[in-house]
Formats: structure tokens, sequence, C-alpha cells
């Protein structure tokens, strides 16, 4: 803990700078300084506030301690033992709670997301699982608040989805959903089998954050942009007007096609948001063969022996296999209750980065 409490030393004086900077009128009529200290200090707030209070926390043991040295009289002594039993108590809750609040963040959680949901192996009911997976993520976005925007899809005849892309707007989404990243398996029995018989089908789910001006520009040379009529549901309107576009990244050949919009330009403007983040996230992996395992390595190939969850219809049970929980209430997940799931892979994700902290592995804050 040593480490940590010099590391908080130093926050402590720079949340205390950052706090005379916000004041100064320079600073404040300056909005992009400004932000980007508001920003700063904002993300050390939590933390500041915790390594006070055990700074506070502290002072009080010390002092119920010489109270009990040097006093004889048993009613102080009384209230002094359980002071410092109190202080001791909350000490170490605020101690874990700086450790957790010192972990290394993903600079990515305060992002929104673009997720992409595939049917994949097994045929039609595939397609109808992936169309399930949207509605959980729909509603357990609507229970968080966030906005949550169909950008991209393509559906079936059986009513479910080869492919649908969303995107989804709020407060520290990539922090919550990152964790979807992967195959998600179910079985249950379809409605068109006759015999009864549990069927096993899979979908993937990927999460990529959206990126912004500030993280990637693309030179609009490099993108070559075609406009044609939408298909599908929309009535007249879609029909008779080429609002829908196609925009090819043509460095790297990645495409995304955009119809969902009834303008053409907020077609456009959907399909630039998704094509940044892709092309972001090509380039983050270097070039094609590590950006087909990366993503090889996130979403897997669909395979039925290849998943991160299984969702169990005939049992009400959902397992996560990367954690070993499993839960009896499949309905209230699908229902968009996934606080418990969710919650407890961010816990064993905080329990890996203390151990690699503390095999010297991977550095604090």
């Amino acid at each position: 803990m040593d480490k940590i409490f010099e590391q908080l030393e130093t926050l402590l004086e720079r949340y205390q700078e950052l706090q005379e900077l916000m004041s100064d009128p320079e600073v404040i009529n300056d909005t992009k300084r400004y932000m980007a200290y508001s920003k700063e200090e904002a993300d050390m707030r939590d933390v500041v506030a915790a390594f006070r209070r055990y700074k506070e926390l502290k002072k009080s043991i010390s002092d119920s301690d010489e109270i009990l040295r040097e006093t004889d009289d048993p009613e102080m002594t009384a209230m002094a033992k359980e002071e410092m039993d109190s202080s001791k108590k909350e000490l170490d809750e605020v101690e874990h709670n700086i450790t957790l609040l010192m972990l290394p963040k993903d600079p990515n959680d305060d992002k929104n997301i673009i997720m992409e949901i595939r049917g994949a192996a097994g045929g039609d009911e595939a397609s109808l699982f992936a169309a399930d997976l949207l509605s959980m993520y729909s509603k357990y976005a609507e229970k968080q608040g966030w906005s949550f925007d169909i950008i991209d899809e393509t559906d079936t005849e059986v009513g479910g989805y080869k492919d649908v892309a969303v995107m989804i707007t709020g407060d520290s989404v990539y922090s919550k959903l990152k964790y979807e990243n992967g195959a998600h398996r179910v079985q249950r029995i379809p409605s068109t089998e006759s015999q009864g018989r549990v069927h096993t089908s899979t979908a993937t789910v990927a999460v990529m954050p959206e990126y912004d001006e500030v993280d990637i520009d693309i030179d609009p040379k490099d993108i070559r942009t075609d406009v044609y009529r939408s298909s599908g549901a929309g009535g007249q309107h879609i029909n008779k007007t080429s609002s829908a576009v196609r925009m090819t990244h043509l460095p790297t050949g990645i495409v995304v096609a955009m119809q969902d919009q009834r303008s053409q330009q907020q077609n456009r403007q959907k399909a630039m948001q998704i094509l940044k983040s892709r092309v972001y996230d090509y380039y983050e992996s270097q070039n094609q063969s590590e950006y087909d395992e990366k993503r090889k390595s996130a979403v897997g190939t669909g395979d039925r022996s290849e998943r991160i969850r299984t969702y169990n219809y005939p049992q009400n049970r959902v397992t996560d296999h990367r954690i070993g929980l499993s839960l009896n209430k499949l309905d209230r997940i699908m229902n968009g209750e996934l606080e418990e799931i969710i919650d407890a892979l961010i816990v064993d994700d905080q329990t890996k980065k203390l151990e690699q902290i503390q095999s010297g592995e991977a550095k604090l804050f």
C-alpha cells in the first residue's frame, strides 16, 4: 500500500492545482483548456475524496491512541476505544476502495459504443437468437438511461437478424458492455421443432468504442461513397429516393452500408461514425492479419463449442463460462436485468488487475 499512498500525495497536489487552474479567468475563457482540466479533475474526484477520508481516519486513530495512553478515566477510555475500533473498521473499507479506484483504467471506458450482433451457427434459430440478444441489450440500455439506435441491419424471413449494428450512447457505456464481446450460445426448443428436441445455436457480439474526431481523422480522398435506393420496410419514401449510403475506406477495404435513416445526410453521418470506429480498430492492429486475428479472438467464429455465455431456456439458466457464474433467472436477464452478471465480470476484472499489480506485472493508475 505504501506505493499507492506515495502516488496519492502527488495526485492530491495535482488535484489542488487543477482546482486553482479552473478558477483562473484565462482558463475559463479558453473552453478547450477548461474542458480538459474539468475532465481530469472529475477523473480524480472520487479517489481524492477517498484519500482525504483515509487521512481523517488515520488522524482519528492517532488521536484515540494518544487519549488511551494519557488518560486513566474509564469513560474517556471507553469512548476512545469505541472511536478507534470504528475508525479502524472504516479504514479497511476505505483502503480497499482506494486500491480499486487506483487500478489502471481502460481509456475507452467513458465512450459510447457500436455493437454488432450476428447470427452464427444454427441457421434461422441463430438469427432469432440474435434478435433476442438485441432486445435484451435494448432493455438493459433503457434501464441505464442510455440511447439505443439501430444503424444497420440485415433481417431474415423468419423475423431474426443475419446481422445488426446499434449505436449505444450514454454514461460510461463501454465500461459495462465491453465484457459482452464473444460468442453467445442458446439452448432451447425452436418453434419449428416438431419433436420437442433442444437445439444449440450461437450468435456473436462485437463491441467497439465510438471514436470521435480527436481519435482519428480520415482523409475524404480515402473514402468512396455510393448512394442507392433503400430496400425493406419504410413505405414509398424509402423506395423512391436514393437515401441509402455505402462508404468504402479505400486503404483498408472496410465497407459500411447504411439505410436506416430517412435522409441521405443522416445515413452519411451514421455511416461515418461506424466507419471511423472500424478504421481506427484496423489501424490499432497494424495490419490485416493482426486485425483478423484480433476480431477472431474477440468474437470467435460462432462455433457452438466457442462461447462466453450459455442461455439455457429449458432450465431458465444463464451461465457465464469466463467466471463460472450460473443464475436461474434467464427470463429476467432476457428482460434486460444484466446488472448481476456485469457486476460480477467487473469484480473479476478488478481482481485480476490487483493480482497483476501484486505480482509486479502491472502498474497502478
